[in-house]
Protein backbone atom coordinates (compact mmCIF):
# COMPACT_ATOMS: atom_id res chain seq x y z
CA UNK A 1 0.00 0.00 0.00
CA UNK A 2 0.75 3.82 -0.61
CA UNK A 3 1.69 4.87 3.46
CA UNK A 4 3.09 8.51 1.87
CA UNK A 5 3.35 10.72 -0.67
CA UNK A 6 5.84 13.75 -0.73
CA UNK A 7 5.47 16.34 -3.81
CA UNK A 8 7.64 19.40 -4.12
CA UNK A 9 7.66 22.04 -7.39
CA UNK A 10 6.01 20.23 -9.58
CA UNK A 11 3.06 21.72 -11.69
CA UNK A 12 0.87 23.76 -9.35
CA UNK A 13 2.28 21.99 -6.23
CA UNK A 14 4.88 23.77 -4.20
CA UNK A 15 5.57 21.74 -1.06
CA UNK A 16 3.03 18.95 -0.55
CA UNK A 17 3.11 15.96 2.08
CA UNK A 18 0.24 13.59 2.24
CA UNK A 19 -0.46 10.24 4.79
CA UNK A 20 -2.49 7.53 3.66
CA UNK A 21 -4.18 4.84 5.53
CA UNK A 22 -6.02 0.97 4.88
CA UNK A 23 -9.50 1.66 3.60
CA UNK A 24 -11.24 4.00 1.01
CA UNK A 25 -9.57 7.30 0.61
CA UNK A 26 -11.12 10.37 -0.97
CA UNK A 27 -10.27 13.12 -2.89
CA UNK A 28 -11.77 15.50 -3.93
CA UNK A 29 -11.99 19.57 -5.29
CA UNK A 30 -12.87 22.22 -7.41
CA UNK A 31 -12.29 21.18 -11.14
CA UNK A 32 -8.75 22.69 -11.63
CA UNK A 33 -7.71 22.68 -8.01
CA UNK A 34 -4.78 20.01 -8.95
CA UNK A 35 -6.34 16.83 -8.58
CA UNK A 36 -4.84 15.20 -12.02
CA UNK A 37 -1.62 17.00 -10.67
CA UNK A 38 -1.10 14.08 -8.24
CA UNK A 39 -1.66 11.64 -10.72
CA UNK A 40 0.85 13.36 -12.61
CA UNK A 41 3.19 13.40 -9.81
CA UNK A 42 2.31 9.42 -8.93
CA UNK A 43 3.15 8.42 -12.21
CA UNK A 44 6.76 9.55 -12.01
CA UNK A 45 7.78 7.23 -9.43
CA UNK A 46 5.58 4.83 -11.35
CA UNK A 47 8.37 5.01 -14.33
CA UNK A 48 6.53 7.38 -16.96
CA UNK A 49 8.91 9.97 -18.81
CA UNK A 50 9.46 12.88 -16.88
CA UNK A 51 9.11 16.93 -18.25
CA UNK A 52 11.06 19.89 -17.50
CA UNK A 53 7.85 22.05 -18.34
CA UNK A 54 6.00 20.54 -14.62
CA UNK A 55 8.88 22.20 -13.26
CA UNK A 56 6.91 25.24 -11.09
CA UNK A 57 9.76 27.08 -10.50
CA UNK A 58 12.65 26.51 -13.45
CA UNK A 59 15.72 26.95 -10.85
CA UNK A 60 14.90 23.93 -8.29
CA UNK A 61 14.63 20.86 -8.60
CA UNK A 62 11.62 18.75 -8.58
CA UNK A 63 11.02 15.97 -6.03
CA UNK A 64 8.54 13.24 -5.63
CA UNK A 65 8.94 10.37 -2.86
CA UNK A 66 6.67 7.99 -2.31
CA UNK A 67 6.69 5.32 0.58
CA UNK A 68 5.29 2.25 0.21
CA UNK A 69 4.60 -0.89 1.98
CA UNK A 70 5.75 -3.90 -0.11
CA UNK A 71 5.80 -6.81 2.15
CA UNK A 72 5.22 -10.08 0.75
CA UNK A 73 4.20 -9.18 -2.65
CA UNK A 74 6.36 -11.27 -4.43
CA UNK A 75 8.94 -8.20 -5.18
CA UNK A 76 11.69 -9.74 -3.68
CA UNK A 77 13.23 -11.61 -6.21
CA UNK A 78 12.66 -8.15 -8.75
CA UNK A 79 14.84 -6.15 -6.65
CA UNK A 80 17.20 -8.87 -5.73
CA UNK A 81 17.69 -9.40 -9.98
CA UNK A 82 18.44 -5.69 -10.39
CA UNK A 83 20.73 -5.61 -7.52
CA UNK A 84 18.37 -3.33 -5.27
CA UNK A 85 18.37 -3.19 -1.65
CA UNK A 86 14.74 -5.22 -0.33
CA UNK A 87 12.66 -3.40 2.25
CA UNK A 88 9.16 -4.51 3.28
CA UNK A 89 8.72 -0.48 3.60
CA UNK A 90 10.19 0.74 0.54
CA UNK A 91 10.90 4.49 -0.66
CA UNK A 92 10.29 5.20 -4.34
CA UNK A 93 12.03 9.00 -4.77
CA UNK A 94 12.15 10.43 -8.67
CA UNK A 95 13.79 13.84 -9.00
CA UNK A 96 13.58 16.40 -11.79
CA UNK A 97 17.09 18.85 -12.35
CA UNK A 98 16.72 21.95 -14.29
CA UNK A 99 18.76 20.95 -16.45
CA UNK A 100 15.96 18.37 -17.80
CA UNK A 101 18.08 14.89 -16.38
CA UNK A 102 15.72 12.92 -14.15
CA UNK A 103 16.86 10.98 -11.51
CA UNK A 104 15.21 8.05 -10.13
CA UNK A 105 16.38 5.91 -6.66
CA UNK A 106 14.71 2.69 -4.82
CA UNK A 107 15.84 2.54 -1.18
CA UNK A 108 18.43 5.22 -2.02
CA UNK A 109 19.79 2.77 -5.11
CA UNK A 110 19.60 4.69 -9.06
CA UNK A 111 17.52 2.34 -10.55
CA UNK A 112 16.16 2.76 -14.61
CA UNK A 113 12.57 3.74 -15.65
CA UNK A 114 11.59 0.29 -16.36
CA UNK A 115 12.48 -0.94 -13.55
CA UNK A 116 10.03 1.13 -11.84
CA UNK A 117 7.80 0.43 -14.48
CA UNK A 118 8.20 -3.45 -13.28
CA UNK A 119 7.43 -2.54 -9.60
CA UNK A 120 5.12 -0.07 -9.90
CA UNK A 121 2.91 -2.03 -12.15
CA UNK A 122 2.62 -4.61 -9.06
CA UNK A 123 2.12 -1.66 -6.61
CA UNK A 124 -0.55 0.29 -7.81
CA UNK A 125 -3.39 0.18 -10.41
CA UNK A 126 -4.20 3.85 -11.62
CA UNK A 127 -7.75 3.72 -12.89
CA UNK A 128 -8.49 6.86 -15.05
CA UNK A 129 -11.06 7.33 -18.04
CA UNK A 130 -8.67 6.20 -20.70
CA UNK A 131 -8.65 2.76 -19.16
CA UNK A 132 -11.83 1.68 -19.91
CA UNK A 133 -10.37 1.43 -23.57
CA UNK A 134 -8.46 -1.65 -21.95
CA UNK A 135 -12.52 -3.37 -22.82
CA UNK A 136 -11.58 -3.57 -26.42
CA UNK A 137 -7.90 -5.24 -25.71
CA UNK A 138 -8.69 -8.72 -25.93
CA UNK A 139 -5.36 -9.16 -23.76
CA UNK A 140 -6.78 -7.72 -20.56
CA UNK A 141 -9.68 -9.37 -21.14
CA UNK A 142 -7.74 -12.42 -21.14
CA UNK A 143 -6.00 -11.65 -18.15
CA UNK A 144 -8.98 -10.86 -16.18
CA UNK A 145 -10.17 -14.64 -16.66
CA UNK A 146 -6.81 -15.88 -15.70
CA UNK A 147 -6.54 -13.82 -12.42
CA UNK A 148 -10.40 -14.67 -12.03
CA UNK A 149 -9.04 -18.35 -12.41
CA UNK A 150 -5.62 -18.20 -10.51
CA UNK A 151 -3.55 -19.09 -13.76
CA UNK A 152 -0.46 -17.53 -12.50
CA UNK A 153 1.25 -20.80 -12.23
CA UNK A 154 -0.62 -23.00 -15.09
CA UNK A 155 0.65 -19.73 -17.25
CA UNK A 156 4.19 -19.95 -16.41
CA UNK A 157 4.66 -23.64 -16.70
CA UNK A 158 2.61 -23.26 -20.44
CA UNK A 159 4.81 -20.63 -21.34
CA UNK A 160 8.13 -22.14 -20.32
CA UNK A 161 6.97 -25.67 -22.51
CA UNK A 162 6.01 -22.53 -25.54
CA UNK A 163 9.23 -20.71 -25.48
CA UNK A 164 10.97 -24.32 -25.92
CA UNK A 165 8.26 -25.55 -28.72
CA UNK A 166 8.96 -22.49 -30.54
CA UNK A 167 13.17 -22.64 -29.92
CA UNK A 168 12.94 -26.04 -31.37
CA UNK A 169 10.49 -24.73 -34.39
CA UNK A 170 12.87 -21.77 -35.27
CA UNK A 171 15.91 -24.34 -35.25
CA UNK A 172 13.91 -26.40 -37.89
CA UNK A 173 12.69 -22.95 -40.00
CA UNK A 174 16.97 -22.24 -40.05
CA UNK A 175 17.96 -25.31 -40.65
CA UNK A 176 15.65 -25.41 -43.80
CA UNK A 177 16.66 -22.17 -45.12
CA UNK A 178 20.51 -22.67 -44.09
CA UNK A 179 20.45 -25.89 -46.42
CA UNK A 180 18.43 -24.56 -49.12
CA UNK A 181 21.00 -21.95 -49.57
CA UNK A 182 24.35 -24.06 -48.89
CA UNK A 183 22.77 -27.01 -51.19
CA UNK A 184 23.20 -24.03 -53.99
CA UNK A 185 26.40 -23.22 -53.21
CA UNK A 186 27.09 -26.93 -52.22
CA UNK A 187 29.49 -27.56 -55.45
CA UNK A 188 31.84 -24.30 -54.68
CA UNK A 189 31.96 -25.36 -50.79
CA UNK A 190 33.00 -28.58 -52.04
CA UNK A 191 35.84 -27.15 -54.40
CA UNK A 192 36.71 -24.79 -51.67
CA UNK A 193 37.27 -27.75 -49.00
CA UNK A 194 38.88 -30.10 -51.51
CA UNK A 195 41.71 -28.06 -52.75
CA UNK A 196 42.09 -26.77 -48.85
CA UNK A 197 42.65 -30.43 -47.69
CA UNK A 198 44.58 -31.34 -50.40
CA UNK A 199 47.59 -28.67 -49.79
CA UNK A 200 47.75 -30.84 -46.28
CA UNK A 201 48.57 -27.50 -44.57
CA UNK A 202 50.70 -27.04 -40.98
CA UNK A 203 51.05 -24.74 -39.10
CA UNK A 204 54.13 -23.31 -38.64
CA UNK A 205 55.33 -23.92 -42.29
CA UNK A 206 54.99 -20.93 -44.32
CA UNK A 207 58.14 -19.40 -42.06
CA UNK A 208 60.24 -22.73 -42.30
CA UNK A 209 59.54 -22.78 -46.28
CA UNK A 210 60.37 -19.27 -46.71
CA UNK A 211 63.81 -19.65 -44.50
CA UNK A 212 64.38 -22.98 -46.65
CA UNK A 213 63.88 -20.93 -49.63
CA UNK A 214 66.49 -18.33 -48.82
CA UNK A 215 69.10 -20.98 -47.83
CA UNK A 216 69.00 -22.56 -51.33
CA UNK A 217 68.82 -19.42 -53.44
CA UNK A 218 72.07 -18.84 -52.11
CA UNK A 219 73.69 -21.61 -51.57
CA UNK A 220 77.03 -21.13 -53.22
CA UNK A 221 77.59 -18.04 -51.26
CA UNK A 222 76.86 -19.39 -48.32
CA UNK A 223 79.54 -22.62 -49.40
CA UNK A 224 81.93 -20.32 -50.21
CA UNK A 225 81.80 -18.23 -46.99
CA UNK A 226 81.40 -21.49 -44.60
CA UNK A 227 84.65 -22.87 -46.55
CA UNK A 228 86.66 -19.88 -45.72
CA UNK A 229 85.34 -19.62 -41.99
CA UNK A 230 86.23 -23.65 -41.66
CA UNK A 231 89.83 -22.81 -43.52
CA UNK A 232 90.86 -19.77 -40.66
CA UNK A 233 90.20 -22.70 -37.83
CA UNK A 234 92.13 -25.49 -39.65
CA UNK A 235 94.51 -24.13 -42.64
CA UNK A 236 97.50 -23.01 -42.47
CA UNK A 237 99.72 -20.41 -42.32
CA UNK A 238 98.09 -20.24 -39.03
CA UNK A 239 95.63 -22.69 -37.60
CA UNK A 240 93.03 -20.96 -35.25
CA UNK A 241 92.40 -25.02 -33.47
CA UNK A 242 96.25 -25.29 -33.71
CA UNK A 243 97.04 -22.61 -32.06
CA UNK A 244 94.78 -23.01 -29.33
CA UNK A 245 96.27 -26.06 -28.62
CA UNK A 246 99.78 -25.19 -28.33
CA UNK A 247 98.64 -22.48 -25.36
CA UNK A 248 96.69 -25.17 -23.74
CA UNK A 249 99.67 -27.08 -23.41
CA UNK A 250 101.75 -24.17 -22.62
CA UNK A 251 99.74 -22.78 -19.87
CA UNK A 252 99.40 -26.20 -18.21
CA UNK A 253 102.94 -26.16 -17.83
CA UNK A 254 102.87 -23.43 -15.70
CA UNK A 255 99.37 -23.98 -14.47
CA UNK A 256 101.11 -25.07 -11.01
CA UNK A 257 102.77 -22.12 -10.12
CA UNK A 258 99.92 -19.44 -11.86
CA UNK A 259 97.81 -18.30 -9.19
CA UNK A 260 95.06 -18.75 -10.90
CA UNK A 261 97.00 -21.62 -13.47
CA UNK A 262 94.48 -24.05 -13.28
CA UNK A 263 91.09 -21.50 -14.32
CA UNK A 264 93.24 -19.97 -17.58
CA UNK A 265 93.66 -23.60 -18.96
CA UNK A 266 90.16 -24.77 -18.30
CA UNK A 267 88.70 -21.81 -20.11
CA UNK A 268 91.48 -22.24 -23.44
CA UNK A 269 90.79 -25.84 -23.57
CA UNK A 270 86.57 -24.80 -23.50
CA UNK A 271 87.61 -22.46 -26.47
CA UNK A 272 89.89 -24.72 -28.13
CA UNK A 273 86.75 -27.90 -27.49
CA UNK A 274 84.37 -25.56 -29.38
CA UNK A 275 86.07 -24.25 -32.20
CA UNK A 276 87.53 -27.51 -33.08
CA UNK A 277 83.73 -28.48 -32.74
CA UNK A 278 82.74 -25.90 -34.67
CA UNK A 279 85.35 -26.67 -37.76
CA UNK A 280 84.04 -30.16 -37.88
CA UNK A 281 80.52 -29.38 -38.32
CA UNK A 282 81.52 -26.78 -40.53
CA UNK A 283 83.21 -28.50 -42.36
CA UNK A 284 80.53 -31.35 -42.75
CA UNK A 285 78.04 -28.40 -44.20
CA UNK A 286 80.43 -27.10 -47.21
CA UNK A 287 80.76 -31.02 -47.87
CA UNK A 288 77.08 -31.22 -48.02
CA UNK A 289 76.03 -28.06 -49.83
CA UNK A 290 75.10 -28.40 -53.39
CA UNK A 291 72.50 -26.26 -55.79
CA UNK A 292 69.87 -28.44 -56.28
CA UNK A 293 67.40 -26.33 -58.49
CA UNK A 294 65.14 -28.90 -58.54
CA UNK A 295 64.72 -28.70 -54.62
CA UNK A 296 63.90 -24.73 -55.24
CA UNK A 297 61.78 -25.43 -57.93
CA UNK A 298 59.79 -27.57 -55.68
CA UNK A 299 59.77 -24.88 -52.53
CA UNK A 300 58.89 -22.06 -54.46
CA UNK A 301 55.81 -24.12 -55.97
CA UNK A 302 54.73 -24.61 -52.46
CA UNK A 303 55.25 -21.26 -51.50
CA UNK A 304 53.07 -20.07 -54.58
CA UNK A 305 50.02 -22.62 -53.38
CA UNK A 306 50.05 -21.67 -49.70
CA UNK A 307 50.58 -17.15 -51.19
CA UNK A 308 47.43 -18.25 -53.96
CA UNK A 309 45.70 -19.52 -51.38
CA UNK A 310 45.78 -16.78 -48.36
CA UNK A 311 45.63 -14.07 -51.52
CA UNK A 312 42.19 -16.31 -52.77
CA UNK A 313 40.42 -16.35 -49.00
CA UNK A 314 41.81 -12.60 -48.13
CA UNK A 315 43.72 -14.02 -45.33
CA UNK A 316 47.42 -13.67 -43.53
CA UNK A 317 48.43 -16.96 -42.51
CA UNK A 318 47.96 -20.72 -42.18
CA UNK A 319 46.37 -20.81 -39.08
CA UNK A 320 43.34 -19.15 -40.69
CA UNK A 321 43.51 -21.34 -43.82
CA UNK A 322 43.31 -24.62 -41.52
CA UNK A 323 40.31 -23.13 -39.50
CA UNK A 324 38.38 -21.99 -42.87
CA UNK A 325 38.85 -25.33 -44.36
CA UNK A 326 37.70 -26.85 -40.73
CA UNK A 327 34.48 -24.24 -41.01
CA UNK A 328 33.77 -25.75 -45.09
CA UNK A 329 34.16 -29.15 -43.17
CA UNK A 330 31.45 -28.09 -40.40
CA UNK A 331 28.97 -26.85 -43.48
CA UNK A 332 29.38 -29.67 -45.61
CA UNK A 333 28.70 -32.08 -42.97
CA UNK A 334 25.55 -30.17 -42.26
CA UNK A 335 24.50 -30.26 -46.11
CA UNK A 336 25.27 -34.43 -45.34
CA UNK A 337 23.90 -35.14 -42.28
CA UNK A 338 20.69 -32.44 -43.20
CA UNK A 339 18.16 -35.66 -42.74
CA UNK A 340 19.29 -37.22 -39.70
CA UNK A 341 19.58 -33.37 -37.77
CA UNK A 342 15.92 -33.02 -39.37
CA UNK A 343 14.52 -35.71 -38.43
CA UNK A 344 15.60 -35.54 -35.13
CA UNK A 345 14.48 -31.79 -34.21
CA UNK A 346 11.52 -33.01 -35.69
CA UNK A 347 11.01 -36.01 -33.26
CA UNK A 348 12.16 -33.57 -30.47
CA UNK A 349 9.17 -30.67 -31.85
CA UNK A 350 6.88 -33.23 -31.83
CA UNK A 351 7.17 -34.54 -28.28
CA UNK A 352 7.60 -30.79 -26.93
CA UNK A 353 3.86 -30.20 -29.30
CA UNK A 354 2.50 -32.90 -26.98
CA UNK A 355 3.75 -31.54 -23.76
CA UNK A 356 1.95 -28.48 -24.89
CA UNK A 357 -1.43 -29.47 -26.00
CA UNK A 358 -1.38 -31.07 -22.23
CA UNK A 359 -0.77 -28.18 -20.92
CA UNK A 360 -3.05 -25.70 -23.25
CA UNK A 361 -5.83 -27.85 -22.38
CA UNK A 362 -5.45 -27.83 -18.60
CA UNK A 363 -4.89 -24.16 -19.11
CA UNK A 364 -8.02 -23.41 -21.38
CA UNK A 365 -10.12 -25.69 -18.61
CA UNK A 366 -9.03 -23.38 -15.61
CA UNK A 367 -10.28 -20.58 -18.01
CA UNK A 368 -13.44 -22.33 -19.17
CA UNK A 369 -14.24 -22.89 -15.07
CA UNK A 370 -14.46 -19.60 -13.78
CA UNK A 371 -16.55 -18.05 -17.30
CA UNK A 372 -19.42 -18.16 -15.48
CA UNK A 373 -18.24 -16.72 -12.40
CA UNK A 374 -17.25 -13.62 -14.38
CA UNK A 375 -20.32 -13.36 -16.03
CA UNK A 376 -22.41 -13.77 -12.77
CA UNK A 377 -20.53 -11.26 -10.96
CA UNK A 378 -19.87 -8.92 -13.36
CA UNK A 379 -23.90 -8.52 -14.02
CA UNK A 380 -24.60 -8.49 -10.40
CA UNK A 381 -22.73 -5.35 -10.23
CA UNK A 382 -24.44 -4.13 -13.33
CA UNK A 383 -27.84 -4.58 -12.31
CA UNK A 384 -26.75 -2.56 -8.71
CA UNK A 385 -25.03 -0.02 -10.81
CA UNK A 386 -28.66 0.65 -12.58
CA UNK A 387 -28.22 -1.54 -15.65
CA UNK A 388 -31.04 -4.33 -14.60
CA UNK A 389 -30.93 -5.61 -18.38
CA UNK A 390 -27.01 -5.84 -18.31
CA UNK A 391 -25.86 -9.26 -20.44
CA UNK A 392 -22.35 -9.81 -19.74
CA UNK A 393 -20.88 -12.78 -21.90
CA UNK A 394 -17.36 -13.81 -21.84
CA UNK A 395 -16.89 -15.46 -24.77
CA UNK A 396 -13.80 -18.18 -25.59
CA UNK A 397 -12.58 -19.50 -28.89
CA UNK A 398 -9.89 -21.93 -29.48
CA UNK A 399 -7.00 -20.29 -31.91
CA UNK A 400 -5.41 -22.02 -35.08
CA UNK A 401 -1.73 -21.75 -33.31
CA UNK A 402 -0.13 -21.99 -29.81
CA UNK A 403 0.31 -18.57 -28.82
CA UNK A 404 2.23 -17.14 -25.89
CA UNK A 405 -0.88 -17.18 -23.57
CA UNK A 406 -2.39 -20.64 -24.81
CA UNK A 407 -4.72 -21.76 -27.48
CA UNK A 408 -7.45 -19.26 -26.33
CA UNK A 409 -9.46 -16.39 -27.48
CA UNK A 410 -11.07 -14.16 -25.12
CA UNK A 411 -13.43 -11.48 -25.81
CA UNK A 412 -16.09 -10.07 -23.78
CA UNK A 413 -19.22 -9.10 -25.19
CA UNK A 414 -22.31 -6.81 -23.56
CA UNK A 415 -25.66 -5.50 -24.13
CA UNK A 416 -27.19 -2.96 -21.63
CA UNK A 417 -30.51 -3.29 -22.92
CA UNK A 418 -33.57 -6.01 -22.73
CA UNK A 419 -33.13 -8.18 -25.13
CA UNK A 420 -29.87 -7.10 -26.45
CA UNK A 421 -27.93 -9.00 -28.39
CA UNK A 422 -24.44 -9.02 -26.88
CA UNK A 423 -21.75 -7.51 -29.16
CA UNK A 424 -18.04 -6.05 -28.28
CA UNK A 425 -18.24 -3.58 -25.76
CA UNK A 426 -16.81 -0.63 -27.68
CA UNK A 427 -19.24 -1.20 -30.27
CA UNK A 428 -22.51 -0.84 -28.26
CA UNK A 429 -21.73 0.67 -24.73
CA UNK A 430 -21.44 4.28 -24.08
CA UNK A 431 -18.86 6.28 -21.84
CA UNK A 432 -20.48 5.63 -18.63
CA UNK A 433 -22.02 2.76 -19.25
CA UNK A 434 -18.49 1.37 -19.63
CA UNK A 435 -16.95 2.91 -16.59
CA UNK A 436 -19.62 0.94 -14.88
CA UNK A 437 -18.16 -2.29 -16.52
CA UNK A 438 -14.92 -1.43 -15.87
CA UNK A 439 -15.51 -0.86 -12.31
CA UNK A 440 -17.32 -4.06 -11.85
CA UNK A 441 -14.26 -5.73 -13.71
CA UNK A 442 -11.70 -4.08 -11.46
CA UNK A 443 -14.16 -4.84 -8.50
CA UNK A 444 -13.60 -8.82 -9.27
CA UNK A 445 -9.48 -7.99 -9.56
CA UNK A 446 -9.51 -6.39 -6.24
CA UNK A 447 -8.91 -9.95 -4.78
CA UNK A 448 -7.84 -12.46 -7.77
CA UNK A 449 -4.85 -9.96 -8.74
CA UNK A 450 -3.45 -9.19 -5.64
CA UNK A 451 -2.72 -5.34 -5.92
CA UNK A 452 -2.21 -3.51 -2.39
CA UNK A 453 -3.17 0.03 -3.76
CA UNK A 454 -5.98 1.13 -6.51
CA UNK A 455 -6.71 4.44 -7.34
CA UNK A 456 -9.59 5.62 -9.97
CA UNK A 457 -9.66 8.96 -10.98
CA UNK A 458 -13.26 10.21 -11.55
CA UNK A 459 -14.52 6.64 -12.57
CA UNK A 460 -18.10 8.20 -11.69
CA UNK A 461 -18.02 10.62 -14.78
CA UNK A 462 -21.03 10.44 -16.31
CA UNK A 463 -23.31 9.03 -13.29
CA UNK A 464 -25.03 10.15 -10.53
CA UNK A 465 -28.03 9.51 -7.90
CA UNK A 466 -28.56 5.74 -6.89
CA UNK A 467 -25.94 5.04 -9.56
CA UNK A 468 -23.18 7.03 -7.94
CA UNK A 469 -24.18 5.43 -4.63
CA UNK A 470 -24.02 2.16 -5.40
CA UNK A 471 -20.32 2.57 -7.14
CA UNK A 472 -19.53 4.20 -3.48
CA UNK A 473 -20.67 0.94 -2.33
CA UNK A 474 -18.55 -1.24 -4.36
CA UNK A 475 -15.40 0.91 -3.95
CA UNK A 476 -16.13 0.51 0.15
CA UNK A 477 -16.26 -3.20 -0.08
CA UNK A 478 -13.52 -3.19 -2.66
CA UNK A 479 -11.43 -1.72 -0.04
CA UNK A 480 -12.09 -3.89 2.72
CA UNK A 481 -9.25 -6.18 1.11
CA UNK A 482 -6.49 -3.15 -0.38
CA UNK A 483 -6.14 -0.22 -0.25
CA UNK A 484 -8.32 2.76 -2.41
CA UNK A 485 -8.46 5.95 -3.59
CA UNK A 486 -11.37 7.51 -5.05
CA UNK A 487 -10.71 10.93 -6.97
CA UNK A 488 -14.58 11.93 -7.04
CA UNK A 489 -16.98 14.41 -7.52
CA UNK A 490 -19.82 13.16 -6.35
CA UNK A 491 -20.97 13.14 -2.92
CA UNK A 492 -22.63 9.67 -2.83
CA UNK A 493 -18.96 8.43 -3.51
CA UNK A 494 -17.44 10.96 -1.18
CA UNK A 495 -19.03 9.87 2.07
CA UNK A 496 -18.45 5.90 1.64
CA UNK A 497 -14.71 7.40 2.64
CA UNK A 498 -12.84 6.40 5.38
CA UNK A 499 -10.41 9.15 4.99
CA UNK A 500 -11.38 12.36 2.90
CA UNK A 501 -8.59 14.89 1.77
CA UNK A 502 -9.53 18.03 -0.19
CA UNK A 503 -7.32 19.70 -3.03
CA UNK A 504 -7.86 23.43 -3.09
CA UNK A 505 -5.83 26.79 -4.68
CA UNK A 506 -4.18 29.44 -2.45
CA UNK A 507 -2.25 32.44 -3.62
CA UNK A 508 0.88 33.32 -2.80
CA UNK A 509 3.33 36.44 -2.86
CA UNK A 510 4.55 34.78 -6.46
CA UNK A 511 1.91 32.79 -8.22
CA UNK A 512 -1.26 30.43 -7.27
CA UNK A 513 -0.34 26.84 -5.73
CA UNK A 514 -2.41 23.67 -4.98
CA UNK A 515 -2.42 22.34 -1.65
CA UNK A 516 -4.18 19.23 -0.12
CA UNK A 517 -5.60 19.08 3.57
CA UNK A 518 -6.86 15.68 5.64
CA UNK A 519 -10.36 17.03 6.42
CA UNK A 520 -12.21 16.44 9.67
CA UNK A 521 -15.60 14.96 10.24
CA UNK A 522 -16.87 18.72 10.16
CA UNK A 523 -14.20 19.74 7.31
CA UNK A 524 -16.15 17.07 5.56
CA UNK A 525 -19.80 18.16 6.46
CA UNK A 526 -19.59 21.16 5.00
CA UNK A 527 -17.32 19.57 2.02
CA UNK A 528 -19.85 17.35 1.58
CA UNK A 529 -22.80 19.89 1.59
CA UNK A 530 -20.86 22.16 -0.52
CA UNK A 531 -20.95 19.53 -3.23
CA UNK A 532 -24.86 18.96 -2.37
CA UNK A 533 -25.58 23.04 -2.88
CA UNK A 534 -23.00 24.87 -4.10
CA UNK A 535 -20.90 27.39 -2.58
CA UNK A 536 -24.43 28.94 -0.41
CA UNK A 537 -24.67 26.24 2.22
CA UNK A 538 -28.36 26.15 3.69
CA UNK A 539 -29.37 24.79 6.73
CA UNK A 540 -30.79 21.72 4.62
CA UNK A 541 -27.76 20.95 3.00
CA UNK A 542 -26.04 20.83 6.17
CA UNK A 543 -27.88 18.41 7.77
CA UNK A 544 -28.45 16.17 4.86
CA UNK A 545 -24.47 16.44 4.81
CA UNK A 546 -24.56 15.00 8.62
CA UNK A 547 -27.00 11.98 7.36
CA UNK A 548 -25.36 11.03 4.35
CA UNK A 549 -21.96 10.65 6.53
CA UNK A 550 -23.60 9.21 9.55
CA UNK A 551 -25.47 6.72 7.20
Amino acid sequence: MLKSLSISNYALIDKVNINLENGLTVITGETGAGKSVLLGALSLILGNRSDLNALLNREKKCVVEGEFFVGNNGLREVFENNDVDFEEDTIIRREILPSGKSRAFVNDTPVNLQFLKDIGSKLIDVHSQHQNLLLDDVGFQRMVVDAVADNRSLQSDYHKSYKEYKTVKNQIDELIEENNKQKDDLDYLQFQFVQLDEANLVEGELEELEKQLQELSHVEEIKVNLAEVTNALTEEPRMVVDSLRDALAKIQKIESFLHDGEEVAQRIESAYLDLKDLADDLGTRVEDLEYDPLQIQKVQDRLDLIYSLQKKHHIESISELIELKDNLQSQLDKINFFDEELNQLNKKLTDLEKLLKQKAKKLSDSRKKVLPLVKSTVEKQLHALGMPHANFVVQMNATEDYLPYGIDHVEFLFSGNKNGSPSAINKVASGGEMSRVMLSIKSLLSSAKGLPTIIFDEIDTGVSGEVADQMGVIMAEMAKAMQVVSITHLPQITVKGSHHYKVFKTDNEHTTVSQIKKLTHEERVVEVAKMLSGSTLSDAAMENARILLKN
